[in-house]
């Protein structure tokens, strides 16, 4: 299993940024869950101070490029990965060009202008390798859950999308989440997010097919 988790970190200079509030719980949790199923567990993580699992194989990242050039070395990679869980909360954009040194305000009407471009669909990119893994994705919404989370699975043609409102569960403990697949949705209510961890674990593992080779 090759598992992403936390935020990613896109600099604006020497020392800004652009990220989010994910601390990383929910992926950690997931990997610890799939090490006591049995699994050889890779994760890839963005910037946090969780420890790393027992178990696990754990690469560090900063950037979204990071993280991506990390999952596409681990799928490469011997042994084949199996299972692709996409739980990290990766920034959509980074700066065109970020600042070598640190962007000084000189006046009120001073404000920098900041070109964004977006930052590559780690998740996409994998379910459109030419002999993917079987993929997870999640999605972490403000609100329409549901939609959100259907259109997500679609537009990215991954066979299983957990979406989660965002805002409700960054940095807790707990969570509640939407399993959505092709037949439709299942909801996952909120507990701490070990046991949702392990419930999850075992709702991929009914869904998988037979392994391969």
């Amino acid at each position: 299993v090759l598992l992403t988790a936390g935020p990613t970190y896109e600099p604006i200079d020497p020392v800004r940024g652009i990220t989010n509030l994910s601390s990383g719980k929910m992926g950690f949790a997931i990997a610890r869950a799939c090490r006591a199923a049995g699994a050889e567990v890779t994760l890839v993580a963005g910037p946090t101070a969780l420890a790393t699992p027992r178990g696990v194989r754990r690469v560090d990242v900063r950037t979204a490029q990071q993280m991506h050039d990390a999952v596409a070395a681990a799928l490469d990679a011997a042994p084949r990965t199996d299972v692709f869980v996409a739980v990290a909360a990766v920034a959509d954009w980074r700066v065109a060009d970020p600042s070598a040194r640190k962007l000084k305000k000189r006046g009120a009407d001073d404000v920098p202008k900041l070109e964004l471009v977006q930052n590559p669909d780690i998740l996409a990119a994998v379910a459109r390798r030419a002999d993917p893994p079987w993929c997870v994705g999640f999605a972490a919404e403000s609100e329409d859950l549901e939609a959100n989370g259907q259109a997500k699975r679609a537009a990215k043609g991954v066979p299983l999308l957990v979406a989660n409102i965002g805002h409700a569960t960054f940095g807790r403990d707990d969570n509640e989440l939407l399993l959505i697949d092709e037949r439709g949705s299942r909801r996952l209510p909120r507990a701490d997010k070990a046991s949702l961890a392990r419930a999850l674990v075992a709702e991929i593992a009914q869904r998988l097919p037979p392994r391969r080779g």
